[in-house]
């Protein structure tokens, strides 16, 4: 019988003193410091441990809500590719303990100070995605199929527009919901498909001796090839000018092109699927900022929300299709439009 192990309460001195007591047993030496390294949206906790040559980081997350296989699978999967990630040094999943390289302080957000800044970086950027699109396999990763395009939008449904504006949609409101969403999951189900990451954007890559890292993976799945695109572009942490964002969208569908990467033909139609994509994907996000003030206690995502809504503003209103989207988010948030749009 499996003997249960018992875990202290994250970012308590008790799981300190239990983190200390493993380190001790997998470095042979005990740090001389043990501090907390944050958090980020996820149930995962980070320290930071430091010895007198060098310093490591503690991911800790309780295994009854994390879940670290994939994490572990996709890691050891990028690093054979010749992607840079954090490497793995230690691992025990009964504790919830994995011990990883400390790769610093600074995330890809923090360099991004003007264009001519951001844009050598997200040449960079383009170039690491479109290594991990052109030689990753990925057709034993889980489906980002209809299904999951679907639930991913209720989330928006459920804990934006529901539990934050108190917007429950019924009747007429309801049957676009349903209708519009339909379309977005055609079109999304429409693209070539590949590697994708899932959250391939600023404050999910890491600069490290000039060298650029991937480092939240493991919810890769296999996808529409343009969402890693949308991740990085339509951020709900940065936002760039549309211009800025169009070249730099035409630069990584060139070097996909050019590296026999299967996204579409067309410029005009992977800009649509981008567009539509996006607007699948900040449904989402919407509701998981939502949900992590309203759950979580984790309010700080609540000032993203304007910068993703209006991404979304913007798409509504460049296709005919997404009017009656368009209305229920205005109507939403009070916002009523005297336009004559019908549903």
């Amino acid at each position: 019988m499996q003997q249960t192990v018992h875990i202290a309460a994250p970012g308590t001195p008790e799981r300190a003193d239990q983190i200390k007591s493993w380190l001790r047993a997998v470095t042979l030496t005990e740090p001389q410091t043990l501090k907390p390294g944050g958090s980020d949206a996820s149930v995962r906790v980070y320290w930071r441990a430091t010895w007198p040559d060098r310093t490591l980081i503690v991911m800790d997350a309780d295994p009854q809500a994390f879940n670290v296989q994939p994490f572990l699978a996709i890691q050891q999967q990028l690093a054979a590719g010749g992607i840079h990630v954090p490497a793995v040094i230690a691992h025990d999943e009964a504790l919830g303990l994995t011990l990883l390289d400390d790769l610093g302080d600074i995330l890809l957000a923090d360099l991004l100070s003007g264009e001519a800044a951001a844009k050598a970086w997200y040449l960079r950027a383009i170039d690491t995605l479109v290594d991990i699109q052109k030689h990753m396999a990925f057709d034993h990763l889980p489906a980002f199929d209809a299904s999951f395009l679907r639930r991913e939008m209720e989330i928006g449904r459920e804990w934006y527009l529901g539990k934050y504006l108190g917007a429950e949609l019924e009747g007429k409101a309801l049957q676009t919901w349903e209708r519009t969403t339909a379309l977005i999951v055609a079109q999304c189900m429409s693209q070539p498909m590949g590697f994708m990451l899932r959250d391939y954007h600023s404050r999910n890559l890491m600069v490290k001796n000039d060298d650029l890292y991937v480092i939240d993976f493991q919810d890769a799945v296999k996808g529409p090839l343009c969402y890693d695109v949308v991740s990085l572009f339509r951020d709900a942490y940065v936002e760039w000018d549309e211009g800025f964002v169009l070249d730099l969208v035409i630069r990584y569908w060139e070097k996909a092109r050019a590296a026999g990467v299967p996204v579409n033909a067309d410029f005009g139609d992977f800009y649509k699927a981008f567009e539509w994509q996006g607007l699948q994907r900040h449904l989402k996000v919407l509701g998981l900022f939502a949900r992590l003030h309203l759950r979580d206690g984790k309010d700080r995502y609540l000032n993203d929300l304007p910068r993703v809504l209006g991404y979304m503003r913007k798409v509504c209103q460049r296709y005919d299709e997404l009017t009656g989207l368009y209305r229920i988010l205005l109507n939403a948030q009070g916002e009523k439009i005297d336009s004559g749009f019908t549903f």
